[in-house]
């Protein structure tokens, strides 16, 4: 008997047929599917919007009904400079975008983004007028051109990829070596290795709200080591993606606010 996500999976696809032409196999084998192979989990997610917990929970368990974590070992954040808060929800809100396609209630909540006549601000209204002539549909599409593809996805958003043009590289042992002194690991359902971006972004986050706390690791510092190199390089290829247009003005925003951080840390303490 067929698993119901995987149901659920095809008729989001628009039948058998349409969903293996997506995924890059043949029809016969999707009919032959009792549930989604393992790697063809993340595909399925992206190009349909039925999650991973639901088409292999036993891959990918639910952490909670409402938010699947990047990372492990986050407490409670204490209180911070409102600068400080500022700058961390910028990173938190474009990595999760480079994370996961946005939901209805995503693209929602971003329709209410304002901004100021600056060149950040005014890529804050210009993200809330795409997400408001998007649909989710559009959007997750767009997320599997980019971030996944059909063997590989157009960009990749990977420190290893963007410094040494390989996957799996010293950055990401870099990455693994400061997240260790910090005492977090990546959440084996996540998925990805710890030098894409969206977590990159993430852990800077907590550092800047204080919730890792390390000697030797701030988030300046983490910023410098692992952002800085490449990530205004990444933004600047999103903004021009082939696949780009929901997608292009977050590469907008993410190349201001790389190049502000990066400005801003070159400035006297």
């Amino acid at each position: 008997m067929r698993d119901p996500a995987l149901d659920r999976a095809i008729g989001a696809a628009g039948g058998v047929r349409a969903l293996a032409r997506s995924v890059g196999v043949s029809q016969p084998a999707i009919s032959s599917w009792k549930r989604v192979p393992a790697d063809r989990v993340l595909s399925v997610e992206a190009l349909t919007g039925v999650s991973r917990s639901e088409l292999r929970p036993d891959l990918y368990p639910l952490a909670s009904p409402t938010h699947e974590p990047i990372l492990l070992n986050t407490e409670a954040a204490p209180d911070i400079d409102p600068i400080d808060e500022a700058r961390a929800s910028e990173f938190e809100l474009i990595g999760a975008l480079l994370w996961r396609s946005p939901t209805a209630e995503t693209l929602a909540a971003l329709q209410g983004l304002q901004g100021d006549g600056t060149p950040l601000g005014l890529a804050h209204i210009a993200l809330a007028e795409a997400a408001a002539q998007t649909t989710p549909e559009a959007v997750r599409d767009e997320f599997f051109e980019l971030f996944v593809g059909v063997g590989r996805g157009e960009l990749l958003p990977y420190a290893s990829y963007y410094l040494t043009g390989f996957l799996h590289e010293k950055p990401l042992a870099l990455v693994r070596e400061d997240m260790g002194k910090l005492g977090i690991a990546r959440a084996e359902r996540a998925g990805e290795p710890e030098d894409h971006i969206a977590i990159l972004m993430d852990i800077t986050a907590h550092l800047l709200r204080g919730v890792f706390v390390a000697e030797d690791v701030d988030a300046d510092g983490f910023f410098a080591r692992h952002l800085a190199p490449w990530a205004e390089r990444f933004f600047a290829d999103l903004e021009v993606a082939r696949a780009s247009n929901f997608y292009r003005t977050v590469g907008r925003i993410g190349s201001l606010f790389i190049a502000i951080e990066t400005e801003a840390a070159r400035l006297p303490s």
